[in-house]
């Protein structure tokens, strides 16, 4: 199978950026174009009093969200393939889903923090949702024991 167009999210985590590292080495063997993407979920602050305050988060995600960029585009630089970046805003597993669908990706590689029990349970996982509704393959990485903090 030829992947052609790779969508890597990111959310600016360990495991994020070692997922993002994968989709890249992936994409410079099968010469894919590759989409990076990072979501400023809105959705914790959903009937918050948001005087002021959405803004100012906002900006403090989007800063986020573009230092992730730059650390991605530095592997990016070292492996050899160009990538586009995006910010978006809203439900990050609607958000993945809906930009691979629109731009015809082949193939999502994303992270996955391995939560479990409560954590799971009330959260949910972005990676589980993204893998159920994406129509393309997914790649979850899982940060290897030898590499966590």
């Amino acid at each position: 199978m030829l992947y052609k167009k790779i969508l890597i999210p990111t959310d600016n985590s360990k495991v994020s950026i070692e997922a993002a590292r994968h989709g890249l080495e992936i994409a410079k063997l099968m010469k894919s174009k590759v989409y990076v993407i990072y979501v400023v979920d809105i959705m914790p602050f959903v009937g918050l009093p948001t005087e002021g305050f959405w803004e100012a988060m906002r900006e403090v995600l989007e800063e986020e969200g573009k230092e992730a960029f730059k650390k991605i585009e530095t592997i990016a630089e070292e492996i050899g393939v160009s990538i586009t970046t995006e910010i978006l805003e809203g439900s990050p597993a609607k958000e993945i889903v809906e930009y691979a669908e629109k731009k015809g990706v082949d193939l999502i590689v994303m992270g996955t923090s391995g939560k479990s029990g409560i954590d799971r349970l009330l959260l949910g996982s972005v990676a589980e949702k993204v893998s159920k509704k994406a129509q393309c393959p997914v790649l979850l990485v899982k940060m290897r024991k030898d590499k966590k903090e």
